[in-house]
């Protein structure tokens, strides 16, 4: 075990009785977790990393499976020991869990920070409200629905690569003829088994801004887009908090299939537009978590500078 988990465990968990055998022995989990929700959680993580168990009772305020419970503690482990300084307030162990283990279901986090007796630190709650509008604002020039995104694709907090399906009937339309040609050349190439020249075919459909890309083992054909998030400006990556936007941005689209709202093409070739992912407005939860800024420079909506004032108020991320 980790120093930083042994010292912690050492300096929280202290036992207080002796059974006959001369051995100290700790409390029930409960009496723990009624008194102090840190050294109830140090004392679970050491003996899950002697026996591998989840703590007894756990399962009352969680749905998933034991399984799953494991994997949650072997995270937490790892999470722990890597923590420098490692969490020495009950508001930091909260914070640790909810960070480790964000892509957990909100009932389990929820569940689990329960059984510790720890609350939801008040500057992690944040309300989304905006939705994929009915409606489209009148400078949208048109829509767009976008194949999975590679996390790779992820320039920065405000930057993202994207593909779109040449069979979406937009897209179908306006396909160069060049790229339809050295498509089909392709196919043949690859059924005659000639790599190298299904390779050769592939990079000049790629030089022409398109892609053929393996989803659920079917080719797909699709237009490449570099997206900038209208209205919002994030620090480049070495810049600081570059890093956490750009994890942040990550986070919320990767492996998605984004809705975008498209308004205008910036100076770069980039396409400028809203993007959607799940019904969540993702420029609301950049501003909202403090991963960017409002740049009202480009930008007047209200409702942008509103997130970014909430965020500098409960002073998050940036």
């Amino acid at each position: 075990m980790g120093n930083a988990l042994r010292f912690l465990y050492g300096y929280c968990c202290k036992p207080t009785t002796a059974d006959d055998g001369g051995h100290h022995s700790l409390p029930p989990h409960g009496v723990w977790a009624a008194t102090d929700g840190l050294s109830a959680l140090t004392s679970d993580l050491f003996h899950f990393d002697i026996t591998s168990q989840v703590p007894e009772g756990l399962s009352k305020h969680v749905h998933s499976s034991k399984t799953a419970q494991a994997k949650w503690y072997r995270r937490l482990l790892e999470a722990w020991r890597g923590a420098k300084p490692p969490p020495k307030t009950a508001k930091e162990a909260a914070l640790l869990i909810i960070k480790t283990l964000n892509k957990v279901q909100k009932s389990d986090i929820v569940g689990l920070l329960r059984f510790y007796g720890l609350s939801i630190p008040d500057d992690t709650v944040v309300e989304f409200s905006a939705e994929l509008p009915t409606t489209l604002p009148e400078d949208v020039q048109f829509t767009m629905q976008t194949l999975p995104v590679d996390p790779r694709a992820v320039q920065d907090g405000d930057s993202v690569t994207v593909y779109v399906s040449t069979e979406d009937p937009r897209e179908s339309v306006s396909i160069p003829p060049q790229v339809n040609f050295f498509a089909g050349k392709r196919l043949k190439a690859r059924i005659n088994r000639d790599n190298g020249k299904a390779k050769e075919l592939h990079d000049k459909i790629i030089n022409s801004g398109y892609r053929v890309l393996k989803i659920d083992d079917k080719e797909i054909l699709a237009r490449k887009y570099r997206i900038r998030l209208r209205g919002i400006d994030a620090p480049e990556h070495k810049m600081p908090y570059g890093d956490e936007a750009k994890d942040e941005l990550t986070k919320l689209v990767q492996g998605k299939c984004l809705s975008i709202l498209v308004y205008e093409e910036d100076q770069y070739g980039r396409t400028v537009g809203d993007i959607y992912c799940n019904g969540i407005f993702v420029q609301e939860v950049m501003l909202k978590k403090g991963c960017a800024w409002h740049y009202v420079t480009y930008d007047k909506r209200p409702q942008l500078a509103r997130w970014e004032k909430e965020a500098r108020a409960k002073k998050v991320g940036l």
